[in-house]
């Protein structure tokens, strides 16, 4: 049976409403998950992840909903690799001016920047665990940042790793045209109904895919 990972992802957003941009790219067609798809950056926990000093964190209610369910899984841990993906996939930095007193591997260019990782921008917007049956498997956080947040080249993003090609803003419905997997496309309708003007009373949506019985509900 393919373990579970956990992992997190940014959607980032400039503008407002019907006329904002969210940023994606496209994974490679020899890929082993999802390939040819578009995709939001984001990836797996790293180990180091968990190490890393945050300027600031999400508010607690946010912090606790993020956790839910997940032993041994900080939200801090969640936050960093959310921004660590983001990093690493379009060259773009959301951190605050602060000192490291010894980086993981991982993060060695990121703190070469002087900054430190900023959560505070993440808003934990959705939950989703692959399916069985798939090649890889993760237990993915979505969450959703405006670009005013970040820093670095947005137009062509020269310093990002080329995991993801094709990287550019694209609005929610012209990206509901692009080859999507299933769940990205569910993730859109969450962002817009969220740019739209709803809020998270109802809780965070969360498709749970752990077991051979798929479910759905809303963590609180």
């Amino acid at each position: 049976m393919t373990d579970i990972r956990a992992a997190a992802s940014v959607i980032l957003v400039r503008g407002q409403s019907g006329g904002a941009q969210v940023l994606m790219g496209q994974r490679g067609a020899a890929a082993a998950f999802m390939p040819s798809r578009f995709v939001f950056p984001g990836g797996a926990v790293d180990q180091a992840d968990a190490d890393v000093p945050l300027a600031r964190l999400p508010a607690a209610d946010c912090q606790r909903t993020l956790v839910a369910g997940s032993e041994g899984l900080s939200a801090s841990t969640l936050c960093a690799t959310a921004i660590r993906e983001l990093w690493e996939e379009t060259g773009l930095t959301m951190g605050l001016p602060g000192p490291w007193p010894s980086p993981p591997q991982p993060w060695s260019g990121f703190a070469a920047q002087g900054i430190v990782p900023d959560g505070k921008p993440l808003l934990f917007m959705f939950r989703a665990i692959t399916p069985p049956g798939r090649p890889r498997r993760f237990d993915a956080r979505f969450f959703l940042a405006h670009a005013d947040a970040v820093s670095g080249d947005m137009q062509t993003f020269a310093a990002a790793s080329g995991e993801l090609s094709g990287l550019h803003w694209v609005t929610i419905d012209a990206a509901r045209h692009l080859p999507l997997p299933f769940i990205t496309t569910v993730v859109l309708a969450e962002v817009a109904h969220l740019l739209g003007g709803q809020d998270q009373a109802g809780g965070v949506p969360f498709f749970d895919n752990s077991t051979s019985r798929p479910s759905f509900r809303r963590l609180h």
